[in-house]
């Protein structure tokens, strides 16, 4: 059981005084809050290297190489990823994401070869490749949802013929919160040379990863998805493909040589990938959160997580006013809508009594459609939250009416005037 007090005096935002209203964040998956042992690792660089990388021959800038390569092992080992070299610093899950897709989807894709996904995804997982099938001419096809919106492994499973070279999928659905039997659909990929992409930035902050044991190709994640700072991500690739991967970028620090006749020889992976100057003092702060949370437990974490949302749904399906879109989610993920009220307003209305949730297409705009619904609400729970919260966040869902909601809002809008 975690010590959730002792836990939460180490997220200085969480200690600050606020006499108007509560702070209560349930938007962990868009952002989680940063412990102070990943504020001081960011302070650290600036306070006492503040080096550039792979540049100079002085203590300073051989003390940020170590760091780079010390992070890279530990995020190696964290993921459970066979080789160091397989791990590649991003700017966040986005580009790695994009990496995957036009550093190697666009050089192995032609036109009729297929690609296949799900409405479910983010854009960040969809958008890349959707871009890649236009250049090269092949087709996406959508794997049908199941009636809850769970991704159709028997559907999946008629789908695959030769054609179909990549299969790109989140590991947890960032709406539904669902999470993909992602080792079977490696399992019978791989009977066919199909590549599976794995966008990663919801699971890695309370499931256990291995990417060896999911067999995966690519695995990608942010790092401020878990307590590390804004800014820098992964791609993990497995060796061989990341021999025949091409960069994103051009630049400094990703070359042996080049010549006026336009030669140009890379180094190998992953510095072929990591042009320019990386985002260091994120690096620090990066391998100060994935030794957080070692030292918490990512298993303790996750029966955590799930208890709080076990308990938050089975109180709010008492509720008649909500509207519940995933109740068997498998993650710290709820999605809602109050009956009758604009998402939006209803957020303004959480707000109002501190509660931070977030409302919109949450970057899945082909979900919505499915779920016969322009916007959704999502209160997201991590570690640091507590039962005492949820009982504040339940309570204000069962007082989401039309009345509050609108009265609230009104009232801020003769505020503003």
């Amino acid at each position: 059981m975690l010590e959730i007090d002792k836990i939460r005096d180490d997220f200085p935002i969480l200690k600050q005084t606020r006499t108007d209203k509560p702070f209560i964040f349930l938007d962990n998956s868009a952002t989680t809050l940063k412990p102070w042992h990943v504020q001081n690792a960011i302070c650290n660089y600036y306070e006492h290297y503040s080096a550039n990388a792979l540049r100079g021959d002085y203590d300073q800038s051989y003390f940020v190489d170590k760091k780079i390569e010390e992070a890279r092992k530990k995020i190696c080992q964290f993921i459970g990823a066979e080789f160091v070299d397989e791990i590649i610093f991003t700017s966040g899950a986005t580009e790695a994401l994009n990496l995957a897709a036009f550093g190697y989807g666009k050089f192995h894709l032609k036109a009729g070869d297929i690609i296949l996904t799900t409405i479910a995804e983010h854009a960040s997982c969809l958008l890349p490749w959707i871009k890649v099938a236009q250049e090269t001419s092949a087709t996406i096809n959508w794997i049908p949802l199941d009636e809850t919106g769970r991704l159709n492994i028997n559907k999946m499973k008629q789908m695959l013929n030769d054609k179909v070279k990549f299969i790109v999928l989140a590991h947890v659905t960032n709406v539904l919160g669902y999470l993909s039997p992602i080792k079977e659909i490696c399992q019978l990929a791989h009977q066919k040379n199909i590549i599976v992409v794995v966008d990663g930035a919801q699971s890695i902050s309370q499931h256990d990863i291995n990417v060896q044991d999911l067999d995966c190709d690519f695995f990608a994640f942010s790092g401020h998805k878990i307590c590390g700072p804004t800014g820098i991500g992964v791609l993990y690739g497995k060796a061989k493909l990341l021999k025949e991967m091409m960069p994103l970028h051009w630049g400094g620090g990703s070359n042996i040589f080049y010549d006026m006749h336009g030669e140009i020889q890379l180094k190998r992976s992953p510095y072929k990938f990591e042009s320019g100057t990386l985002a260091l003092e994120a690096i620090f702060g990066f391998s100060e959160a994935i030794d957080y949370l070692e030292n918490i437990g990512i298993k303790e974490i996750y029966h955590h997580v799930m208890e709080l949302k076990r308990y938050a749904v089975k109180e709010m399906k008492k509720m008649p006013n909500i509207i519940l879109y995933n109740s068997e989610a498998d993650s710290g993920i709820i999605t809602f809508n109050v009956k009758g009220i604009f998402a939006g307003d209803v957020a303004k209305y959480f707000n109002n009594h501190g509660i931070c949730i977030r409302s919109g297409e949450h970057c899945t705009k082909l979900l919505h459609s499915h779920l016969n619904t322009l916007s959704t609400l999502r209160a997201s729970i991590y570690f640091y939250n507590t039962k005492n919260e949820i009982d504040i966040f339940l309570n204000a869902c069962q007082n989401a009416t039309k009345e509050n909601c609108y009265k609230i809002i009104f009232a801020n809008s003769s505020l503003l005037k």
